[in-house]
């Protein structure tokens, strides 16, 4: 039913920038539809490694129709327990992972954000969408009946439509719908990710050290002799705004961090002298319209829900499949887009919404929130329960249920 769709829509160009996660996914889909995709990325290559993500609800229904599962049950963590512990390293509560996530045992996947990128670019590069890395997009003329693109290189395209899927921190964005500053909501905290020795013999399971305002943590995939370490602190304003400087975060991060209890000291040493520290504010994305004339927006370029909601690989490729779906059934692209917003927006608000309900669990900034937390814990691991965020954030995973193309093509070539 996919060749159905493509024989009786016309070959639309579509430029997508970026390819992680969102932009890929997009790809895939308007790639069976019948369109003519390319995909620039500025990276010179799709970034392997990375942290934990989890593809949950409705997402799994979108990689499922990937004929993506097998692999990604494959590269599947599995992580078995969360450790909460005090200063001196004794634990003060253990859970499983499900309990504060409401993600569903042998169903949801979590897996290293570059085994998802890569299962993604796997699956389109042998087709007929052209990938032009290392560049990226210069200029945009949308004059109504095309988008004329001018690239970094130099090179010059147009197309009928772009999409922006080019993160948090969206070139596209930027230059269709103005400063970042007008859209970013900060949720309060600025963390850092960075590498280190597995000196701990930690194995699927992670483990994090709170004071007020403050946390540290690190997490285990699988049997790595590596974990991936986090400090993550609270600011009433956001310390920086654009073009961070990495060594005045070292030196905010230290300072923010001394003295430490637990393996703290250890963890900011490693942080200062780390050649992978990641680092940025908690926020997401909030925008009263994910589309201008014939560019749209799509996953955290038009919606980031932050790593406190644990749902931006998911709103990623469930608003990838959506716009792609919408795209191949309308004829024209503001319609589309009209739609496309329609179905998602609600999924994607309440997700977004999941981020304040763990917060204080994760992130507690005050004492009275560590003590309320330890309580929790300790009601969490005498029921079997998710408790009650949890068991919120299972039914909001799966709040959409996905629009299917192929039957909604077939109806309206039977209407005519």
């Amino acid at each position: 039913m996919l060749a159905t769709i493509a024989s009786k829509s016309p070959r639309r160009t579509v430029l997508i920038s970026g390819a992680s996660i969102a932009g890929p996914a997009l790809a895939y889909w308007l790639n069976q539809y019948g369109f003519d995709v390319t995909v620039v990325e500025r990276a010179d290559a799709v970034r392997s490694g990375g942290y934990p993500i989890d593809v949950r609800g409705t997402a799994i229904d979108v990689v499922q129709r990937m004929g993506l599962i097998p692999q990604l049950q494959a590269a599947h963590i599995n992580a078995q327990k969360l450790t909460f512990v005090d200063a001196v390293g004794a634990p003060i509560g253990v859970i499983r992972p499900e309990a504060l996530t409401g993600g569903v045992s042998g169903h949801d996947i979590e897996l290293p954000r570059g085994a998802l990128t890569s299962s993604l670019y796997v699956l389109t590069r042998d087709t007929t969408i052209r990938y032009r890395f290392n560049d990226s997009i210069d200029t945009l003329d949308d004059d109504g009946a095309g988008v004329d693109v001018r690239f970094k290189s130099g090179a010059q395209g147009r197309f009928d439509v772009v999409v922006g899927a080019d993160g948090l921190h969206s070139n596209t964005r930027a230059l269709v719908f103005g400063p970042e500053a007008r859209f970013s909501h900060y949720l309060g905290f600025c963390f850092n990710l960075f590498s280190v020795p597995n000196d701990l013999g930690l194995s699927h399971e992670g483990v994090t050290f709170a004071e007020p305002g403050r946390m540290a943590g690190v997490y285990a995939v699988g049997d790595s002799d590596t974990l991936h370490a986090f400090l993550t602190f609270a600011s009433i304003e956001p310390p920086f705004l654009s073009d961070p400087d990495i060594d005045k975060q070292r030196q905010r991060t230290a300072e923010v961090f001394a003295p430490g209890g637990w393996e703290v000291p250890r963890l900011v040493e490693a942080m200062q002298r780390s050649d992978d520290l990641y680092f940025d504010t908690v926020s997401q994305i909030h925008m009263p319209r994910w589309s201008s004339g014939r560019v749209v927006l799509v996953g955290d370029a038009a919606y980031a829900a932050s790593f406190l909601s644990g749902q931006g690989s998911s709103l990623a490729l469930v608003g990838a499949y959506v716009l792609a779906g919408e795209l191949a059934t309308h004829a024209d692209p503001a319609e589309a887009f009209t739609a496309y917003e329609q179905i998602t927006r609600p999924f994607v608000e309440a997700n977004q919404a999941l981020a304040g309900g763990g917060g204080g669990f994760l992130l507690p900034r005050t004492s009275e929130e560590i003590d309320a937390r330890n309580q929790a814990l300790l009601a969490l691991q005498s029921s079997e329960s998710a408790g009650s965020h949890g068991e919120q954030s299972r039914r909001v995973h799966s709040l959409l249920q996905l629009p299917d193309y192929t039957l909604r093509q077939g109806a309206q070539l039977a209407r005519t």
